[in-house]
């Protein structure tokens, strides 16, 4: 007997068999057993999600000897038949192939016959978008209404090429694309079944490489069964599709985080030893800068994969911001891979593009860490406490003026203890802040430090931080760089209020001011706009790097 493709022999047969589309299957499941059935059924979403298997088993279901039901017995002629796609009453057409009105005409001329075997005439259409105008509108009238005996179950990836009167005809049904786990669940379920050997990191990398198509995840299976001589195993399905290991990755990162340009470049070398695809080294790299900004922004969040503490690493060596531009960049360069000159220069153009984007003075992490034997980053060089009231830092020579202070009635400001005292910003670099609780401390401004006890007023609009396990995890990091235990207070200020945050922000716009203003001086622009009629885009124009010349909170 000749070789049967995973695809065609685990097709679901049944309702229950489905993978992740239960919203179409209930609808259907109700209208079958309740016996109201509409006449025309749409069916849209990407390629191998179950359009046309679902539409294949509604046919069994209305035609099943033993009655209509979401439940068809599946062993009748007429079951059997429709499995095994010989079933007379079931008309599959392909769209694609007869675009034509003659090809129409000859849909709607049969339709007016009786059917053969069954209850009903199906009249399975796929890819209908595909129909010409002039076919369409030939079948408009038979859709509208249709003999009692003919259903018309439409399939198509393109719902949006269909005219209106096709659409309004039809029940619709969207079907999702699935997700790697409910993907991953089957590949499991099947190779269990078919008795093949295989690991849980090769399945993950069939499920990511399938895209939300169940399908085409099932064709990768029977190449990589076949490239793996029976088995499953990371490395060969990694090399079959081109991908790289997740480790590689966080090299690539730990570079990028460090600002080692000959890191960064080693780290491409070696991937490109493995042939990668680097498109798709791009969505892997776009998915973990994801998974970072997750453990930074989410309280409580949970990731349970095994390479969690690196990510977690990344996540406190990463400012928010820094995350959001790699990730920004990652995309656009998935994007415009293909107008490189070729994949590898699109790829190392785009981490370039990163490492000349990121802030000069990024908080840094040792590089050729991997994720199960990462090194802890080492310590920020501690401040020298200064035994003076805490001072307000000056704002640098191209700044405004900082803004005074609103003292805000919940936040009464006793005088700082001089033997305990230390400039906050200061403080919170010993501290060695990152994330979430870097953000906190530089929202906030020290009111008191008496003995043992801390308070620190936050703004009205950003009192929302405080909240536990922030808080908690802010003092034990406060603890550890004061050398002593500390008891953390949070006050309100109703009022504006100076932080760390504020005062850069000072000095980031006093910086954009002098840049503009640098801009509408300059007697080469003055004289384009003279002579050319040119203009300075708004928002195009930024100040060159100074980071000596902020705050650095």
């Amino acid at each position: 007997m000749s070789y049967q493709v995973l695809a065609r022999k685990w097709r679901p047969r049944r309702f229950a068999e489905l993978v992740g589309q239960e919203h179409v299957v209930r609808a259907l499941s109700n209208a079958l057993d309740t016996g109201r059935t509409h006449h025309a059924y749409l069916f849209t979403g990407t390629r191998g999600v179950g359009k046309t298997t679902i539409a294949r088993i509604f046919a069994k279901s209305l035609n099943c000897e033993k009655g209509q039901s979401a439940e068809p017995c599946g062993e009748c002629p007429v079951c059997r038949a429709v499995d095994e796609g010989r079933f007379v009453d079931l008309l599959e057409i392909d769209a694609a192939s007869n675009t034509g009105v003659d090809d129409v005409r000859e849909v709607i001329e049969n339709a007016q016959y009786a059917p053969t075997r069954g209850n009903y005439k199906v009249y399975l259409i796929d890819e209908v978008h595909m129909l010409s105008k002039s076919a369409f509108n030939a079948l408009l009238k038979t859709l509208e209404e249709p003999p009692p005996h003919v259903k018309f179950l439409l399939a198509t990836t393109d719902p949006q090429k269909l005219p209106a009167t096709v659409l309004s005809r039809c029940l619709k049904f969207n079907l999702k694309r699935l997700l790697p786990d409910q993907i991953s669940g089957q590949i499991r379920h099947i190779l269990e079944a078919e008795g093949v050997a295989y690991d849980e990191e090769a399945v993950a990398e069939l499920a990511r490489a399938a895209d939300g198509s169940l399908r085409d995840g099932l064709s990768l299976l029977d190449q990589a069964i076949a490239y793996g001589a029976g088995g499953l195993q990371a490395n060969e399905v990694r090399a079959m599709l081109g991908s790289v290991e997740r480790s590689q990755l966080f090299g690539l990162m730990e570079a990028l985080v460090a600002g080692d340009g000959q890191a960064l470049m080693a780290e491409c070398e070696r991937m490109a030893s493995f042939s990668p695809d680097f498109a798709g080294v791009l969505d892997e790299l776009a998915m973990l800068l994801h998974r970072v900004q997750l453990h930074q922004l989410i309280a409580d969040y949970r990731d349970d994969r095994p390479d969690a503490d690196a990510v977690t690493r990344l996540a406190e060596a990463l400012r928010p911001e820094d995350v959001q531009l790699f990730y920004q960049l990652a995309v656009l360069g998935r994007r415009d891979i293909g107008l490189a000159p070729d994949a590898r220069t699109g790829f190392e153009m785009t981490v370039l593009r990163m490492l000349a984007f990121h802030p000069a003075d990024a908080t840094k992490i040792p590089t050729g860490s991997t994720p199960g034997n990462a090194p802890a980053r080492p310590p920020a060089p501690k401040a020298a406490p200064t035994p003076a009231p805490v001072p307000q830092r000056q704002p640098p020579a191209a700044a405004p003026p900082a803004v005074a202070p609103t003292p805000a009635p919940a936040a009464p400001a006793p005088p700082v203890a001089a033997k305990d005292a230390t400039p906050w910003e200061a403080l919170i670099d010993k501290a060695d802040l990152h994330g979430p609780l870097r953000q906190l401390a530089v929202n906030a401004t020290l009111q008191s430090l008496d003995g043992q006890s801390m308070t620190l007023a936050l703004p009205a609009s950003q009192f929302g931080l405080a909240v536990e396990p922030m808080t908690g995890q802010l003092q034990d990091k406060l603890a550890a760089a004061l050398g002593h235990p500390v008891k953390l207070h949070f006050v309100r200020a109703e009022g504006a209020l100076e932080t760390p945050a504020t005062r850069m922000q000072a000095a980031r716009d006093a910086r954009q001011a002098e840049a503009e203003r640098a801009i509408d001086e300059d007697p080469l622009v003055q004289s384009m706009m003279r002579d050319f009629g040119a203009r300075v885009v708004p928002q195009s124009v930024r100040p060159s790097p100074s980071p000596t010349s902020e705050p650095n909170p």
